[in-house]
């Protein structure tokens, strides 16, 4: 297996984390396994870690309920048609997803469009799966444009995705620091939750806040106008993360060096 699977046991619910070898970017996928059913959480970057994420959820022996789609960054949607399952987002990570057109998996082949555009639309509240209160929140600025956070409060689990990483480098190239520290301040405020799952990397608890914020901090004090300074001061910094790759990629927009909407794969 290239990723590595990850399960917390949390009662009635079983959280599946499968985080993808740093070669894919350590992105995670999130399977979560209710009574009945299992709801997936991102849909991976390279088709064959989406494949090896497909086989994983059927050995649990229950049907995939849906496929959530939490912001419109390639590495969480290219394997969206591989789950066999009605795929959901917000409307407006949707017809972002939709706007990209086209697409390629690391190994040039190709996507169209709509295998990876949500036909469903999530709207923020509450909505009980299986008897599973799911609680989705919209949030704008950050990592993404507009992130989708679940929360499933009565296991104490906040799927925060790409808003949180976890002991990985960030990807800084929708360069909104300030927006996504105050999202994060908004998430770390919320008491209740001892179990945060990560865009990339493992699950981690709350302290993962202030690692961000203060990953956050460092590349703005070490941000500079020249890309590879920059990338150099940030992993001697932190050089035990993973994804360097993720850092090139965020370089591409923060230093202009390719157009925002053609660059290699987002996070």
């Amino acid at each position: 297996m290239n990723g590595t699977v990850t399960v917390l046991d949390k009662g009635v619910v079983r959280i599946h984390s499968y985080m993808a070898g740093d070669d894919s970017l350590n992105v995670t996928t999130q399977l979560i396994e209710t009574p009945a059913r299992v709801v997936a959480v991102d849909a991976q970057y390279a088709l064959s870690c989406a494949d090896e994420v497909v086989a994983y959820a059927k050995g649990l022996g229950k049907p995939l309920d849906r496929l959530i789609i939490t912001h419109a960054h390639p590495d969480h949607f290219h394997g969206a048609a591989r789950f066999g399952a009605p795929v959901h987002a917000p409307a407006a990570v949707r017809d972002q997803i939709a706007a990209r057109g086209d697409s390629q998996d690391p190994t040039g082949t190709l996507i169209p469009a709509a295998d990876m555009t949500p036909t469903a639309d999530i709207v923020p509240g509450t909505e009980v799966i299986d008897g599973i209160p799911f609680v989705f929140e919209a949030h704008r600025g950050g990592e993404a444009a507009d992130e989708l956070v679940i929360r499933l409060p009565e296991q104490g689990v906040l799927v925060a995705q790409d808003l949180v990483y976890h002991s990985t480098h960030l990807f800084l190239g929708n360069n909104d620091v300030p927006g996504w520290v105050r999202v994060l301040n908004e998430l770390a405020a919320t008491p209740g939750y001892d179990t945060v799952l990560a865009g990339h990397g493992l699950p981690a608890r709350p302290e993962v806040f202030d690692q961000v914020r203060g990953y956050l901090a460092d590349a703005g004090e070490l941000l500079g106008g020249d890309a590879e300074a920059y990338k150099l001061a940030i992993t001697a910094r932190y050089p035990a993360f993973g994804g360097p790759f993720l850092i090139d990629i965020g370089n591409e927009y923060l230093f202009g060096t390719e157009d925002a909407e053609s660059a290699a794969p987002t996070t």
